[in-house]
């Protein structure tokens, strides 16, 4: 009954639960990326861990069944938030807490430190990707993202065409460059499915300045998986940083 509130907009279906219809084909309760990262970052058996953007659960439902004996998840999308909520019931996680807000002033205005943060499917949502970098660093040795990026040269002539505005920018000494995105439908804002970010556009960054931006706030080993340069929606990969 409380999956079907949200019958159509789930994006992943839940395990345990097969005879339910109208979840999405994305694996995310039993996603490949979690498990390489979990395999890079030694694990993350009794690990406190911050989740930015946990969409449905997918992914902390695998941390808490890979050992994590806490993750905070934040989530900003109120609907989304709502769906955690049910995957937390449906799934009977214990060691899970979500909250509904923007995690960018949850990182500036907390004290508590984590072993590692994972962070998948939000620095393309970000106004300011490299600021969301530099709180993430002050508050874990370890993190994980999976991102789009901007990539002139993609072989996708509809995602390029997107951008509407190049800047660049400096931030707290880190010179890069950023590609304004809008969201193409305006009006997706207030449909049921939305995934996007809490504003109408966003600002994207190439692969190697997200690379770069890692190192300089202090992420110096980085191995990069899940490399998609021809992803419909964008370029994309999933990177692991690691302080020394």
């Amino acid at each position: 009954n409380a999956f079907y509130i949200f019958k159509g907009e789930w994006s992943s279906l839940p395990p345990l639960i097969p005879m339910l219809k109208g979840g999405g084909k994305n694996p995310l309760f039993h996603d490949e990326r979690i498990v390489w990262a979990e395999k890079l970052l030694g694990g993350f058996k009794d690990c406190h861990v911050l989740e930015l953007g946990p969409l449905e659960g997918g992914h902390t439902y695998m941390l808490e069944n890979m050992g994590a004996s806490s993750i905070l998840a934040i989530e900003a999308n109120s609907r989304a938030y709502l769906k955690c909520l049910i995957t937390k019931e449906i799934l009977n996680l214990q060691r899970s807490r979500f909250l509904l807000g923007d995690f960018v002033s949850y990182l500036k205005e907390t004290q508590d430190m984590y072993d590692v943060c994972i962070a998948s499917g939000v620095l393309y949502h970000m106004q300011n990707p490299a600021e969301l970098i530099h709180l993430i660093a002050q508050k874990t040795e370890k993190v994980m993202f999976w991102t789009h990026y901007y990539d002139p040269e993609t072989n996708n002539p509809d995602v390029n065409v997107r951008f509407s505005k190049v800047v660049t920018q400096e931030y707290q000494g880190f010179n890069h460059t950023l590609y304004k995105h809008p969201y193409q439908d305006l009006a997706a804002h207030s449909t049921t499915g939305f995934c996007g970010g809490t504003t109408h556009f966003s600002m994207w960054m190439s692969r190697q300045d997200i690379l770069s931006c890692l190192k300089y706030f202090g992420f110096e080993r980085l191995e990069v998986h899940f490399e998609k340069p021809d992803h419909p929606n964008g370029p994309c990969f999933c990177v692991v940083g690691f302080k020394s």
